[in-house]
């Protein structure tokens, strides 16, 4: 990877310095179910994919609905559920899809952590920049 590692943030290939995730995320493609009100308040229920895990967020992708970032999205994964705020939202000029990255609920379990559980334990408690956190401003 040219030595930049999964968490420097990149743009059209180029490093543009590290991002400021406090969990490394570990790459992965699986599928999933995401529900929530659109920018159009309709609600959705969609099938879609997870990519790059880490116990705080996520980045998905192949979603249909129009998201802006800072809303709430839930997520259903294995049996497990999960509500994550939208942190940024990108359209694929080629298809109808979007990906976008989400920073889970402090207060909802990891519905992946299974999978993480043999990477280097991060502490789960920190919340200095979770979104309840933020919403107390």
């Amino acid at each position: 990877m040219n030595g930049q590692s999964m968490n420097d943030q990149s743009m059209n290939g180029q490093s543009i310095g590290p991002d400021r995730r406090r969990d490394a995320r570990t790459g992965t493609d699986l599928p999933l179910v995401v529900w929530g009100v659109d920018t159009r308040g309709e609600r959705f229920l969609q099938e879609a994919r997870v990519r790059d895990i880490s116990l705080s967020g996520a980045l998905l992708s192949g979603l249909d609905s129009e998201l802006r970032s800072g809303d709430v999205i839930g997520v259903l994964y294995a049996g497990k559920k999960a509500r994550y705020r939208v942190i940024w939202v990108r359209h694929s000029a080629s298809e109808q899809k979007a990906q976008a990255a989400v920073h889970r609920f402090t207060l909802d379990e990891c519905p992946w952590k299974e999978l993480l559980a043999e990477e280097p334990a991060a502490d789960p408690t920190a919340t200095s920049n979770s979104p309840e956190a933020t919403e107390q401003d």
